[in-house]
């Protein structure tokens, strides 16, 4: 059970204050910046802190973990930021690592991942890297590792800071109520989130206060229709981004040719962004598709388990799904059963959605339970 507490300290002033305790332990303060509405607020605060004499800036190092295939306007915050950054007298890491990464457009093939900055594929990256860029590092196993993976090994000597949210997810909050203790207080082993209370309004009330540009790719995203809880920017080829490619089309003239290079089932993203496969559930889509009896299509799925689930993290998935069913297949509801397909069919790598699945299987049927007990 989760209980939320009202605090005496804004969530500005808190984060202020966790900032300062992660620079007073005497250790390196890893910093994770990516260029994003959250990563921008939470450097502005240190870097004002340090401009007050609050923390040493010497003692943190930022570091950047450049995904190739990502938009150029982020990009371009990141060179700027990271001009003042060094400016403060911290150090900045711009990682361009053969490090793997889940391509969302690979499902149908037997490798499921993105290998960026693949030296084997020069000729056809999404962009070019800085020339100062470090591309290898003895810690990192490349081809191998997700940089998560590496950054756990690399940061092990130091406090690493990112700025993660609770707010950001269902799935997310569970993880991280989960991970607090007495004991750990607001870290779990050397990670701090000093921005893990922030609500999507606290953010941008901070860029809008503070005057800090974001990347033109958070406004065109707006522009496109897409919610304002759903402003996220990442890798390419990861489902977040994958949803919205084909509406960013219209404002990067460039971007589907360059990807499509790269990543040639890309093209999956403009025939099919309206459908099952990206989990969309547009007035267009359910106006054209057949009307579905969604728990007989799960089950249809698993009796041809082997081959409807070939990929490592689609078999996971599907493993993971019949834990669920066995365990809430009585109280399942029709509506949960097409969440659960969509699952099944667009995948579910890190299994957000099925976190979600359950947390809203969870809530459906514990109101009526705590209701009953209040009535009793």
């Amino acid at each position: 059970m989760v209980v939320k507490l009202e605090g005496s300290l804004t969530v500005l002033e808190a984060a202020k204050q966790r900032i300062i305790n992660a620079f007073s332990n005497g250790k390196k303060v890893y910093v994770s910046f990516s260029g994003g509405k959250d990563s921008l607020c939470m450097m502005d605060i240190i870097l004002k802190l340090a401009a007050e004499g609050k923390i040493d800036p010497s003692m943190m190092i930022v570091e950047f973990i450049d995904e190739e295939a990502m938009y150029d306007c982020v990009i371009k915050k990141v060179y700027e930021w990271r001009k003042k950054i060094l400016l403060a007298g911290a150090k900045f890491n711009w990682f361009c690592l053969e490090v793997r990464h889940y391509s969302y457009f690979n499902l149908l093939e037997q490798d499921e991942y993105f290998i960026c900055w693949d030296s084997e594929k020069k000729d056809s990256w999404v962009r070019q890297p800085p020339s100062f860029a470090i591309f290898r590092h003895p810690v990192c196993k490349a081809r191998k590792d997700r940089y998560q993976q590496f950054l756990e090994r690399h940061n092990a000597d130091g406090i690493s800071v990112t700025g993660v949210r609770m707010a950001e997810s269902i799935q997310r909050f569970k993880f991280m109520t989960q991970s607090f203790s007495a004991r750990s207080g607001l870290a779990r082993g050397n990670m701090l989130w000093p921005m893990y209370d922030w609500k999507d309004t606290d953010i941008w009330r901070y860029l809008h206060e503070n005057k800090i540009d974001i990347p033109d790719v958070y406004l065109y995203m707006y522009q496109a229709g897409i919610r304002i809880n759903q402003l996220r920017v990442s890798q390419f080829f990861s489902i977040d981004t994958a949803k919205s490619l084909v509406k960013m089309n219209e404002y990067y003239p460039d971007l589907m040719d360059r990807i499509i290079r790269r990543e040639p089932n890309a093209y999956l993203a403009a025939l099919y962004w309206d459908s099952e496969m990206f989990r969309h559930s547009s007035r267009t889509r359910r106006e054209l598709e057949t009307p579905k009896d969604y728990k007989a299509e799960v089950f249809k799925l698993y009796q041809n388990h082997r081959k409807n689930f070939v990929m490592y993290s689609s078999l996971v998935n599907a493993d993971n799904i019949i834990k669920l069913l066995i365990k809430y297949g009585p109280i399942i509801e029709d509506k949960f059963y097409k969440q659960i397909y969509d699952c099944l069919v667009a995948g579910d790598p890190k299994q957000r959605t099925l976190r979600g699945i359950i947390s809203n299987i969870n809530t459906r049927y514990a109101k009526p339970y705590s209701m009953n007990r209040k009535k009793q």
